[in-house]
């Protein structure tokens, strides 16, 4: 059955790929339409995944990250009014030059295909994936995780029903509604079919897309994100960035998991911290040197890889800014990195030093999410160099070709 699916999106990739812009984005007008008109059957039916999470344990975190309420169907659509507003990537001219013997060659961006994508808990991913994929002329083929099987299915369906509207062959938009994990390495082998994998979720599923996919990926991994409150910073606004990046939304990937403080302001700040991270009920597990100022639990060295995803929060006090990038660029996760500081060769220093995708000078690493950079949405964030690093958005969904115009020339 997959195997058709997969010949049927690659059949519907050479369609996709050379339609214009107002095709593409009809279809995107249609889904946000069939999001707000369909809005109670969604809640309606993302109840059955919410009661599946509490009867299987989940954490709060992770129920937070499946809930569907109206602000969220309301971000959904927000997404894909932005994605449909932004410049079709597809077609542009990238270099165009005359060689001597008078060929002219031009590079453009050009669609990859098929995009695989493997997904956990959040709904909202299908939309943002499915609509991310259309604007760049590719076609998608969704595999979310069983505990929003219900929700993705049905988000699925409408944007089916929208793509159809629009004239494009409803292969354009797949869903997988399987749960079984022999899916993902059926999806790995088919090369033949899909062109990229882009897996996103927990360590083990991209370890294990990486050991066994056949398929060149891009790995959107842990985000194991820090930030570091230096000597100089203004401790006001080092104490509001750091509840921020934790405690605004524990349960995604860009919430700081470990925080780094320069011992000269330690003090001072931890006891702050100690009181505002106790309004969230925020576990500390702190260094020595971070358990002299306040009452926290041991860091192991497991807390300083660990993504947490929750209310939990490891400390270490450090004594200059070279132990912090040290320290970041041997544990992180080469996500997002903040530092909070009014001098400016610290800054300069950290931003030149620090191996991450997103790296921040005085401000949340929560802000690193391809809406709030201006992309709609995401497909996620690429912790990896190759091909495309940071928040992946329409633009990274494409490639290159070269186009080259002769008058005869033969060699």
């Amino acid at each position: 059955m997959l195997e058709n699916m997969f010949k049927e999106a690659k059949q519907a990739s050479y369609t996709l790929m050379n339609v214009n812009t107002d095709v593409k984005d009809r279809a995107l007008t249609s889904i946000a339409k069939k999001l707000d008109d369909n809005r109670a059957e969604i809640k309606e039916i993302n109840k059955k995944d919410l009661e599946y999470a509490k009867e299987a344990g989940l954490s709060n975190a992770m129920i937070d990250r499946l809930l569907l309420d109206d602000k969220r169907i309301d971000g959904m659509i927000q997404a894909v009014v932005d994605i449909r507003a932004q410049v079709d990537p597809v077609g542009k001219i990238v270099d165009g030059y005359k060689r001597p013997n008078g060929l002219s060659i031009t590079k453009v961006k050009v669609p990859l295909g098929v995009v695989g994508i493997i997904y956990e808990s959040r709904p909202n991913v299908t939309i943002d994936a499915a609509a991310l994929c259309l604007k760049s002329g590719n076609v998608s083929v969704l595999r979310g995780g069983k505990e929003a099987v219900h929700s993705n299915t049905y988000l699925g369906k409408l944007m089916k029903d929208a793509v159809a509207e629009a004239g494009l062959p409803i292969a354009c938009v797949n869903i997988i509604d399987d749960p079984d994990r022999a899916i993902v390495m059926e999806m790995l082998k088919a090369k033949d079919y899909i062109d990229i994998m882009v897996p996103r979720g927990g360590k083990g599923l991209i370890e294990f897309c990486t050991e066994h996919s056949l398929i060149p990926l891009v790995k959107h991994d842990d985000g194991i994100c820090h930030v570091y409150i230096d000597e100089f910073a203004d401790l006001d606004m080092a104490v509001s960035i750091a509840v921020n990046s934790k405690c605004q939304r524990v349960g995604v990937c860009n919430t700081m998991e470990t925080l780094l403080i320069h011992e000269a302001v330690a003090e001072e700040v931890l006891k702050r911290l100690e009181i505002a991270y106790g309004e969230y009920n925020v576990e500390i597990r702190g260094c020595e040197k971070t358990a002299d100022f306040i009452v926290c639990k041991p860091a192991t060295e497991e807390d300083w890889t660990t993504e947490y995803l929750d209310y939990i929060l490891s400390i270490k006090t450090v004594a200059s800014i070279d132990e912090a990038i040290a320290h970041i660029n041997k544990y992180g996760s080469m996500h997002s990195e903040s530092i909070v500081t009014e001098s400016y060769t610290c800054s300069e220093k950290f931003l030149d030093l620090v191996d991450a995708a997103a790296v921040y000078v005085n401000a949340s690493t929560r802000w690193t999410d391809g809406g709030e950079f201006g992309m709609g949405a995401e497909m996620g964030i690429s912790t990896q160099k190759l091909h495309c690093r940071g928040p992946m958005g329409a633009d990274d969904l494409t490639t290159t070709k070269y186009k080259i115009y002769g008058h005869g020339q033969i060699k």
